[in-house]
């Protein structure tokens, strides 16, 4: 064999092996992601709908459309580490450039997984979840055999009846759009123009939804981080404030288990027991605040709020500086390429920090825009619930994820958090282009965040202020002991537990002389 035959045979033995290098690796990230994601599902799914013990055909129906919610997921996930994935392969590769075992780390891979990940997103929205519904909710045609194969039949059917129908509405809005010759041309080829148009109105939809959900996801952040840490109080003495509020859990379960009212008070015993249970929650959450070191109850909390508070400035500042780069360069709007040339220059003028800090902003976005997304009125009947989900709200839910996840390297791009360009077909969409869109988008970003966090900031403080300089400690005002000398047992319980007074009894004024105790 010749010299010239023997190096084409290495080149493309060599080729080979990084397509199967390349195919290996995808295969191994995508089958981590989808164990993780079927952990998470099984967590939350309700195991009577996949429990064998009423019918095995709804059982095994539901165990497919599990396993398709699973893939779903699994591809909701990957999308939002494609970028963060993809910046740090970068950055290894430019501080390791000629390391032998990271070589497997290169432009072709990253390139690979953008274009699977474009794949198996139209994939999962425009067929495998509809498929999903469907075929929980279908039961055969009218005279058919029952059984699995005519479920799959009936799905089919109206399934396609779907696809006929988005497909028109597809055809009627963008021979609507584009009127001229190439646009009319364009519209006969399913492949390279319905699809990737189909999938940019569905992109431009989550990164809107993005756009509402993240700002109002930064807000509730900081409210979710008070519930879920100790926060420090002012001017107060947890001490003296759990053993008032024991004394009032004592006495109020005194006098639901006694069974008889007082002399001087009409008790209501069902709005007792509502105190009862708020009172107790109030002992136990005073309790937990009290067995916390000092350490975390005074630095925990601050640091938690100082860290939420630099993310989301720093994520600002990026957003209106992308703003100002808008107007004087052109070269700061978002992109597609179709070539990764990775390790050559990073993405952030600060090197590796930089990098580290975009991909910290990015998962701190999308985690801001899931909690939004579950905290807003029109999707909090979405949330899950452990052990207790039914699985078509497991298919909304993977649904909405893959949507706002599949937008979250556009709404990282759109925004300025990174220089990395979009690969494949994620710069394929049309509205990138458009930099009255692009800029309207960044600006509302920029507002929304400001007003939402402004509000939020001053409401905390505000409340806080009030709770520590507006409690009323006067025993005099009470309106439960009108009418009533006190003891001198009550007089020095009440002057010992201050708190007391603030245990809300309903009361009537007697007017007739009621009997001795």
């Amino acid at each position: 064999m010749a010299p010239v035959e023997q190096d084409a045979l290495a080149v493309r033995e060599q080729l080979f092996h990084e397509r199967v290098r390349e195919c290996i690796i995808c295969a191994l990230l995508f089958a981590s992601l989808y164990i993780l994601c079927h952990f998470i599902i099984t967590h939350f799914k309700k195991h009577t709908d996949f429990t064998a013990v009423h019918d095995d055909e709804d059982a095994a129906v539901n165990r497919i459309a599990l396993g398709l919610c699973t893939f779903t997921l699994a591809v909701a996930l990957g999308a939002v580490l494609l970028l963060p994935f993809s910046i740090i392969s970068n950055e290894v590769l430019l501080s390791f450039p000629q390391n032998y075992y990271i070589q497997w780390l290169n432009g072709s891979l990253i390139h690979g997984l953008w274009n699977l990940v474009f794949l198996f997103s139209n994939m999962s929205l425009v067929f495998l979840m509809p498929f999903a519904y469907f075929f929980t909710e279908s039961e055969g045609f009218a005279g058919s055999k029952k059984g699995i194969m005519a479920r799959v039949y009936e799905t089919s059917v109206v399934l396609l009846l779907l696809t006929l129908l988005v497909l028109g509405m597809v055809w009627v809005a963008s021979a609507i759009v584009g009127n001229d010759a190439a646009s009319r041309q364009s519209l006969y080829d399913l492949w390279e123009y319905y699809l990737p148009y189909l999938y940019s109105c569905i992109s431009l939809f989550g990164v809107l939804l993005l756009l509402l959900c993240t700002p109002f996801g930064l807000s509730t952040m900081f409210t979710v981080t008070g519930k879920l840490l100790v926060k420090p109080r002012l001017l107060e003495d947890l001490d003296e404030q759990l053993s008032c509020t024991r004394f009032e859990e004592a006495a109020v379960s005194h006098r639901i288990h006694s069974g008889k009212a007082s002399c001087w008070l009409n008790l209501d015993m069902e709005m007792l027991r509502e105190q009862f249970f708020a009172i107790r929650s109030k002992r136990r959450k005073l309790e937990l605040r009290h067995r916390a070191s000092p350490w975390q109850r005074n630095l925990g909390y601050p640091l938690a709020m100082l860290g939420l508070l630099a993310l989301t400035g720093i994520s600002v500042l990026i957003v209106c500086f992308h703003v100002l780069e808008l107007l004087l360069d052109d070269a700061a709007m978002p992109r597609g390429i179709q070539d990764a040339s990775l390790g050559q220059v990073s993405f952030s003028i600060f090197g590796s920090f930089g990098a580290a800090l975009q991909v910290v902003l990015i998962f701190y976005l999308m985690l801001s825009s899931v909690v939004g997304f579950y905290s807003s009125p029109l999707f909090t009947r979405l949330l899950p619930e452990r052990q207790d989900t039914p699985l078509t709200k497991i298919i909304g839910n993977c649904v909405s994820l893959l949507v706002l996840s599949s937008a979250l390297p556009v709404f990282s791009r759109t925004l300025g958090i990174t220089r990395f360009d979009l690969l494949g077909d994620f710069g394929r969409f049309n509205w990138l282009g458009n930099f009255y869109i692009v800029f309207l988008y960044n600006m509302g970003f920029a507002g929304l965040t400001t007003l939402c966090l402004v509000k939020r900031v001053s409401w905390a403080v505000q409340a806080e202020l009030i709770r520590a300089f507006g409690e009323d400690r006067d025993m005099g005002t009470q309106g439960w002991l009108l009418g009533c000398p006190l003891s001198p047992s009550l007089a020095l319980t009440l002057s010992l537990c201050p708190g007391l007074h603030k245990l809300p009894l309903p009361v009537t004024r007697r007017r007739t002389r009621s009997k001795p105790c």
